[in-house]
């Protein structure tokens, strides 16, 4: 089951992408503190509702790999996700942090 939230639009805006949670990408970000939490949600809002597949300082796309296509940086943590653009949605796959140059994600250490 995916959760589905739509950002809300700016005047003036173009194209807005819908944005889905998988349960894994929730269950990480409910692990955070309430701060964490607050700041992760509101740049994925502001750096995914619109074009998401543009390569920016903080957002890069990622050689292939098992986990997604592409990476949000917001310090220390790491964003997860796949962009559909026929359909218009950001699927957050999962939400992890840096240590070092150690990736953890779902609380064990990972290897892209």
């Amino acid at each position: 089951m995916l959760f589905t939230w739509l950002p809300t639009m700016k005047e003036g805006a173009t194209l807005m992408f819908e944005i889905e949670f998988t349960p894994e990408a929730i269950e990480d970000i409910e692990q955070l503190r309430a701060f964490d939490r607050r700041h992760i949600i509101a740049a994925i809002e502001e750096q995914l509702s619109h074009q998401p597949a543009t390569l920016t300082r903080n957002r890069k796309q990622l050689r292939p790999n098992k986990l997604a296509e592409w990476e949000l940086r917001i310090v220390p943590y790491r964003i997860f996700y796949d962009v559909d653009t026929t359909r218009s949605v950001v699927k957050i796959i999962a939400v992890g942090y840096k240590q070092g140059n150690t990736l953890f994600i779902h609380g064990e250490e990972y290897m892209l």
